[in-house]
């Protein structure tokens, strides 16, 4: 690997040196679950231990701290976290879950901060930290820098179609229903919705469609939906597909609206989804406090990827006070592994739930910054980036992304909570990573990835 996938610069030095040297072994108390949980308002009673138990070198410089969610699985580590204790544990016994009306908003507390009335940060597609930090989505183009502290995630995310096109085609490969949906276009054009432009979920629909012969800026119809919207768009026939995160896609084949042709399970094996980032200068001023954050996560995504623990937590996810479900049946398959695609086609395969501690390749928690230099190609390869980001073997977005990613500090919490060195990568790339259509992404080669893709708006 190049010296890019595991340098680590001064500013990255100056922090893991001003934090203790010891790493105190902190044993995880899982407890018992909850009594009385419904599928109501659900409060379940933390179990971890006493926060007597941290060292004073790890004592938080606050308690306090204010992080944005989005009602999707995606935001399930930050939430079990305050729940079942896991931050109060390491001593964030005042962390505020904000739950989002949209990405958009998010976008808007984050540039605000806490003490403007917004959030230090929270849950986020990928690349939404960097384009912050570049100033790229923000008012005035004002940079405000982000770091990527942890991976929340993989898979939980589907394509949705609605019912009226069943029997078409319209499935993970696109290769005969290529020929309807250009057809369309000259009339009323197949409209596809994501929930943010330019990020995972974008991303997703746009591979999919490239992958299966179609250029997604010209052959169909985009647009921009909140999560919790996009049931309700289906159903009006606002839209005849969308890519999001559970319940949203599954809940849209449990109410008959539509079906789902793919899995982003199926699209990409074990893909990054969705991260934990927070503004650079609320982690500058609170290292400790940063790295109490990183371990209550860390076993709060630990807990979750217990399947004993899945039908506890999609209780307290269904919660009228999170996402506000009718049931929490709607989490509990998939989170399982068990989708009824609503097409006929069934999927019961561990493999394809959701994980967010570690999958079949091993950490899901990690930052990797193979992953972040991905969505930064992709956002070249659609034009909204300029292509001087991958010029010279991605020269320029290497340099953003060791701005932005600061896996060192995940390291330095893992440490501390006693993760075994096993579960601790050594390496900041996770390789090559193939896709469903054979394409594969050397993060050594960003540019041969790019020039081999035979859809997109640029070429190097």
């Amino acid at each position: 690997m190049t010296e890019f996938f595991n340098q680590i610069s001064r500013r990255k030095f100056i922090f893991a040196a001003g934090a203790s040297a010891s790493a105190v072994f902190l044993k995880g108390c899982l407890g018992n679950p909850p009594d009385n949980l419904t599928g109501g308002s659900t409060q379940a009673q933390p179990t971890a231990q006493s926060v007597s138990n941290i060292s004073p070198e790890q004592t938080p410089e606050t308690t306090t701290v204010k992080l944005g969610y989005i009602p999707i699985v995606e935001a399930a580590p930050l939430i079990i976290a305050k729940e079942k204790g896991f931050f109060a544990k390491y001593g964030m016994t005042d962390v505020g879950l904000s739950k989002q009306a949209s990405w958009g908003a998010a976008r808007d507390n984050v540039e605000i901060g806490s003490t403007g009335g917004g959030i230090d940060g929270g849950q986020w597609q990928m690349p939404m930290p960097h384009l912050i930090s570049e100033g790229l989505i923000t008012k005035g183009n004002k940079k405000i820098p982000m770091y990527v502290l942890c991976q929340l995630i993989t898979h939980g995310n589907g394509i949705a179609i609605a019912n009226k096109h069943q029997g078409k085609g319209i499935s993970l490969q696109l290769a005969s229903a290529k020929s309807l949906l250009k057809e369309l276009k000259s009339s009323t054009p197949f409209t596809a919705a994501f929930t943010f432009p330019h990020v995972n979920q974008d991303l997703w629909i746009r591979y999919w469609l490239a992958a299966g012969g179609l250029d997604p800026d010209a052959d169909v119809k985009l647009l921009t939906v909140p999560a919790a919207q996009t049931v309700a768009n289906m159903k009006t026939g606002t839209m005849d597909a969308f890519s999001t995160g559970d319940p949203w896609p599954y809940r849209l084949v449990q109410d008959k609206i539509g079906y789902l042709a793919a899995l982003t399970a199926e699209i990409w094996k074990n893909h990054p989804e969705e991260y934990l980032a927070m503004r650079g200068d609320w982690v500058d001023k609170n290292p400790k406090a940063t790295k109490a954050i990183l371990k209550g996560i860390m076993e709060a995504q630990q807990w979750l990827d217990n399947f004993d623990n899945r039908k506890e937590a999609a209780k307290i996810l269904a919660g009228r006070n999170y996402f506000n479900l009718p049931s929490p049946e709607i989490l509990a398959e998939p989170y399982q592994g068990k989708y009824d695609m609503g097409d006929g086609r069934k999927i019961d395969d561990k493999s394809m739930a959701a994980y967010y501690w570690k999958d079949e390749k091993g950490s899901v928690s990690y930052p990797y910054k193979s992953h972040d230099l991905w969505f930064i190609v992709e956002n070249v390869r659609w034009g909204f980036l300029p292509k001087d980001y991958i010029a010279n073997n991605a020269a320029k977005a290497k340099e953003l992304i060791n701005k932005v990613n600061r896996e060192d500090i995940w390291k330095e919490a893992a440490k501390e909570a006693g993760i075994p060195a096993a579960d601790i990568p050594t390496n900041t790339s996770r390789g090559v990573e193939e896709f469903f259509d054979g394409i594969k992404f050397d993060p050594e080669k960003p540019e041969e990835y790019l020039n081999n893709l035979k859809i997109k708006k640029v070429s190097i």
